[in-house]
């Protein structure tokens, strides 16, 4: 039976805003150590990054203050996420593409699996122009994007229309999520699912490409 990996864009397939501040720092003109919060890299530094993680707030107001706060730091009124990474990273998108994302999904696919990414966000903070900018993503046979269905996860309505594009019964893919409630929501509709953690993201594909029973490329290897 054809199987398939289906992942979440932001933190999956892409390196975190909390791993590439520096950059960001470069990119806005702002004085190095600038930014501060740290998110899962230092939960102690990042209050609102916890009240995210017990529920008080979801991910898009996390990220929608914190495009505020970076914005008044220009300046500038930001009310847009997709004005935070346009401008923090418009100049070289590939550059935030995790490495170990394009050889998972190179090894799943040409072992036979279909792709597929389920993002409650991807063209609302990134815009959709980055779609045709990073090569890694003409690879999936699909991308499911909430900015357009209004359905978040973890809500089963997500994965279902996920799996209708796929044509793929539940068990017949393995979903990866950094979010642990979205990683529950996949479990709760019969998806092999596995959070990912973004401290160690060549284990987290190695474990995703194990549950497909693809072999492990030499670019994930410990």
């Amino acid at each position: 039976m054809t199987q398939a990996l289906v992942l979440d864009f932001g933190g999956v397939v892409t390196r975190t805003l909390f791993e590439t501040h520096p950059a960001t720092e470069a990119a806005l003109g702002l004085p190095a150590a600038t930014l501060t919060w740290r998110g899962p890299f230092d939960p102690a530094s990042d209050p609102l990054w916890q009240s995210m993680q017990v529920g008080d707030i979801s991910e898009r107001d996390y990220w929608l203050a914190r495009t505020r706060e970076v914005g008044l730091l220009l300046g500038e009124r930001w009310d847009r996420m997709e004005t935070f990474v346009t401008r923090a990273r418009g100049a070289d998108p590939q550059a935030m593409i995790r490495p170990q994302a394009v050889a998972a999904a190179q090894a799943a696919k040409a072992a036979g699996c279909k792709l597929a990414i389920l993002s409650n966000e991807l063209d609302l903070f990134y815009g959709r122009e980055l779609r045709q900018r990073v090569p890694v993503l003409r690879q999936f046979d699909c991308i499911v994007d909430a900015t357009y269905t209004g359905i978040l996860k973890p809500d089963p309505r997500a994965y279902a229309l996920c799996l209708e594009q796929l044509d793929l019964p539940a068990a017949a893919c393995v979903f990866v999520d950094d979010q642990s409630r979205n990683v529950e929501g996949a479990l709760q509709v019969g998806m092999r699912a596995l959070a990912f953690d973004v401290l160690q993201p060549s284990e987290s594909y190695r474990q995703a490409l194990r549950a497909l029973g693809v072999p492990i490329p030499a670019a994930l290897q410990p």
